[in-house]
């Protein structure tokens, strides 16, 4: 289902599932937690994680949003899809070597934006699951990748665009 944002009030537009396969560095996971707080997007943890989610780190980069991210740790990938089911055209996993570049995604009301973990990236078997829905954020030759949490935050807030703002600053002060 695309968006049709001309019909529908920007409430009803965007649901967001953030989903880290495997996550190996803390930090990272805080960060991301702190950009789905903002965005009004899901968090999902696929196991094995790299680190453990009462680590003080971990809530130190989210800071005091921590409590707020909308949170759910899988045991494994199959539980995930079995659970949430996602279309295929609700999909988008994002890899160094993603077919489109990430501005070609076709967001739809609801998404699930797959990251894999910071060393490995996302596993075979989900990437041959979806081999048309895979997108990359272009990057120099002089880096060999984006900060886990920066992709996220690119990846979220473009699938976001169509979707109108969202824009929290005037309740801050």
């Amino acid at each position: 289902m695309d968006i049709d944002v001309e019909s529908s009030p920007p409430s009803a537009l965007a649901e967001r599932h953030v989903v880290l396969v495997a996550p190996e560095i803390h930090w990272n996971t805080g960060n991301i937690g702190r950009t789905c707080v903002g965005a009004g997007a899901y968090l999902h943890l696929v196991k094995p994680l790299g680190f453990s989610l009462e680590d003080a780190q971990v809530r130190r980069a989210g800071l005091d949003y921590w409590p707020r991210v909308k949170l759910h740790v899988w045991e494994d990938f199959k539980s995930f899809r079995t659970e949430l089911a996602p279309e295929d055209d609700e999909v988008a996993l994002f890899t160094k070597r993603g077919r489109l570049p990430f501005w070609q995604m076709r967001p739809t009301r609801r998404m699930f934006l797959l990251f894999g973990s910071e060393t490995w990236g996302l596993p075979q078997a989900i990437l041959s699951a979806w081999k048309d829905r895979t997108f990359h954020i272009p990057i120099s030759d002089d880096i060999r990748s984006l900060n886990l949490s920066t992709a996220v935050g690119i990846a979220v807030y473009e699938s976001l665009r169509a979707a109108g703002p969202i824009h929290g600053w005037e309740s801050w002060g």
